[in-house]
């Protein structure tokens, strides 16, 4: 890959890093989605690589979220109701269903997409005092649209998932654990050793024995997943359609008030409790 692109790719002793390098906060949009896919690609067709870490150039943020300066400017006509999974879904899937085992070592802000893309993650390890998670979508007039639904309540439940989704906030590293977000909330000294540890020791077992398990484990946590993540995009379509959401003008309320900045961001859950509000204190 080439210097300016926004994932860096090294791989070492069977171990693939991937760094996600897109300043300034790391949006996920169309760039990430294009390098994304370069990646799977070449893992999809790799041998010898037995583990996938994900990690981010910057400590402040992991992936912030969706790039919300390209979902406001989405036409709100109605769309025809989708009956296969969109290129944001296939993407997310192939990841998933990668032959490698993949480790999401997540610093920063980690909302919206950047989370969605962290669920696909075989294993998700947060910096204590430095990982923050949320879907703040609803309160910008849609849904979590790239899984987050269908994800987040499989893995944690709908009496918490409805709290992350519904609720809008913010989570800190040590919560996201303790509702099963992640694996482990870890010292930000001790995150990246603990990961390295981890993904050497897989990556000294028999890579045929890795990806059957894998599989096999998938097989059982994923089961249907592709029919619910088909049911997500068709509502998350419908609200990008229907003006009573708001989504328009909720959005750039968002944009406006520099919620999409390195500054503003920190305030994020905040900031969206109050889009409904016309104007600022």
């Amino acid at each position: 890959m080439s210097d300016d692109a926004p994932l860096l790719l090294e791989f070492a002793d069977g171990i693939a890093r991937i760094t996600i390098d897109h300043p300034p906060i790391n949006l996920l949009g169309a760039e990430i989605f294009a390098a994304l896919h370069g990646v799977i690609e070449r893992l999809e067709q790799d041998e010898t690589t037995r583990v996938v870490i994900l990690e981010s150039a910057d400590p402040d943020f992991f992936i912030a979220h969706g790039d919300v300066e390209t979902i406001v400017s989405v036409p709100t006509d109605p769309a025809p109701e989708v009956s296969e999974l969109p290129f944001t879904h296939v993407i997310l899937e192939r990841w998933r269903k990668l032959p490698q085992i993949t480790i999401a070592k997540i610093e920063g802000f980690t909302r919206g997409g950047g989370s969605e893309m962290s669920l696909v993650c075989d294993m998700r390890f947060a910096a204590i005092d430095r990982a923050v998670f949320g879907q703040p979508e609803v309160a910008l007039g849609i849904l979590p649209g790239a899984g987050g639904t269908a994800r987040l309540t499989r893995m944690l439940g709908a009496a918490r998932a409805s709290e992350i989704i519904l609720g809008g906030d913010d989570f800190t590293a040590l919560e996201a654990e303790r509702y099963g977000w992640v694996n482990r909330a870890l010292r930000a000294d001790e995150i990246g050793p603990f990961v390295d540890r981890l993904a050497s020791r897989i990556a000294s077992y028999p890579i045929e024995t890795l990806r059957e398990t894998k599989r096999t484990i998938q097989a059982t946590a994923e089961d249907a997943i592709e029919r619910d993540l088909l049911r997500e995009q068709r509502s998350f379509d419908r609200l990008m359609s229907d003006p009573r959401t708001e989504r328009v003008a909720r959005m750039q309320r968002f944009l406006d008030r520099g919620v999409q900045t390195r500054d503003g961001e920190r305030h994020l859950a905040e900031a969206c409790a109050k889009l409904g509000i016309e104007t600022t204190d």
